[in-house]
């Protein structure tokens, strides 16, 4: 016998579709927009025959609850799908309305073909917090998407992905032996990081070399310094070290800069190799400092072409110091804003190193709830000049690589060269 209050199988299946309704209903209110636009994509699709949306933009596109038109798009779909589903669906007691809804979302914003243009999901959002805050579980490399392929855009300095012997423009071909190309960028970043103590394998493809071969990486506690400073020629010539433009970036870079008074620099070294970037901000903040008051340190461009330029604010330093630029494969967004800055504002700059990554796209975080949020893609970012670098990249001054050889031996030819131009310079004054 059934004691009382024990609910039968039918009944924690009733009650469960309740709370699901309840719950999808007052969740998809929320984000009606959002899924709307991402049965758009799925109608004009369906439609065309191809994963071409142009027969159906957005801009003019009306959304209605009644029978489909040639142009209308019936939100009824969603809701006709999500019965379907429920009804059907084999193991549909399994369910999670929340992961339902959130898979609709990534995959809306997925058919914007923008990899930068994400939803974070709890979890996500929290991991994402970690990254700018420089401390995270995990191996310590950012990562992207290039030619379709998972690709190690910089792996921080002293981290596993590092310490394992991943570089710059790595390609991931796969994640614990399955391969990368089944998971989106989001996906992949989370298959990555982890505990740890734990470890993850990773097939990579490396140019110059035959054949892809498994790199087995312990993850750790990531916790990176994002500015260091050291000098060369008893003070002559700083050396300064930016791994990444996070939160903490400013108050690191402020302190650095105290411990050049008193100092008799002549010099300087700007080191973005393997810096991913970050935050916008931080980037025009630091160049604010290199840069004359008023000069153009980046230039945003919305959707409809505006522009919109962003000045040094004030509290130049270096300037008048002659300075070289190292970047490579891995400097990218905020890191080739600041070389880019650099080198149009200034005579006195020289590039050296590979070209850079090439991420000339603005992305903003918006809550979408307590704890979810979107980043989404709002301009395109030019030099002071005017160029274009998404997809692009910077080329140096001077092109100088990296080795297998130079690697393995600890030999930095790009920082020799570095120094070499700095000290004719400083000779010739």
């Amino acid at each position: 016998m059934m004691e009382y209050g024990e609910p039968t199988d039918n009944m924690r299946s009733e009650g469960l579709e309740r709370e699901n309704r309840k719950m999808v209903g007052k969740i998809l209110r929320t984000f009606f927009l959002f899924v709307a636009i991402y049965i758009v994509y799925q109608v004009g699709r369906l439609s065309a025959g191809t994963t071409d949306v142009m027969d159906s933009p957005v801009s003019r596109t009306f959304f209605s609850n009644t029978d489909p038109g040639n142009r209308d798009v019936d939100f009824a779909l969603f809701w006709n799908v999500w019965d379907i589903l429920r009804e059907k669906y084999v193991d549909r007691t399994d369910l999670d309305a929340s992961t339902l809804l959130y898979g609709a979302i990534d995959g809306m914003l997925a058919a914007s073909g923008d990899p930068y243009t994400t939803f974070f999901d709890p979890e996500e959002q929290q991991a994402f917090e970690e990254d700018i805050s420089g401390k995270f579980e995990g191996i310590g490399a950012e990562m992207g998407i290039r030619d379709n392929i998972l690709t190690i855009i910089a792996p921080l300095e002293g981290a596993p992905a590092e310490q394992a012997g991943l570089r710059p423009n790595d390609r991931v071909l796969g994640i614990d032996g399955e391969p990368s190309t089944n998971f989106s960028l989001d996906e992949s970043v989370d298959r990555i990081r982890g505990p740890k103590d734990t470890e993850v394998t990773l097939t990579i493809f490396r140019e110059g070399e035959d054949e892809s071969r498994d790199v087995v990486v312990k993850r750790g506690l990531i916790t990176v310094e994002s500015v260091k400073l050291s000098f060369e020629d008893d003070g002559a010539v700083g050396i300064l070290r930016i791994s990444r433009f996070g939160e903490d970036t400013e108050r690191e870079y402020r302190e650095a800069v105290t411990g050049l008074t008193g100092q008799n620099v002549r010099g300087m070294i700007i080191d973005l190799r393997s810096n991913p970037g970050g935050l916008l901000d931080s980037a025009i903040s630091i160049g604010s400092t290199m840069l004359p008051r008023g000069k153009v340190v980046v230039i945003e461009e919305n959707a409809a072409g505006e522009r919109k330029e962003d000045h040094a604010g004030g509290g130049d330093r270096f300037s008048g110091i002659p300075t070289v630029v190292l970047i490579d494969e891995g400097s990218a967004s905020a890191s080739e804003i600041l070389a880019g800055a650099l080198r149009e504002n200034r005579d006195n700059v020289t590039l050296v190193g590979k070209k850079s990554y090439g991420k000339g796209s603005v992305q903003e975080l918006i809550p979408s709830s307590a704890d979810t949020s979107v980043k989404v893609t709002i301009a395109r970012w030019l030099t002071p000049k005017g160029n274009q670098i998404h997809e692009v990249g910077i080329i140096p001054d001077e092109e100088i690589g990296m080795t297998r050889e130079d690697y393995e031996n600890d030999r930095d030819p790009q920082m020799d060269r570095a120094l070499q131009i700095i000290r004719e310079k400083i000779g010739k004054e």
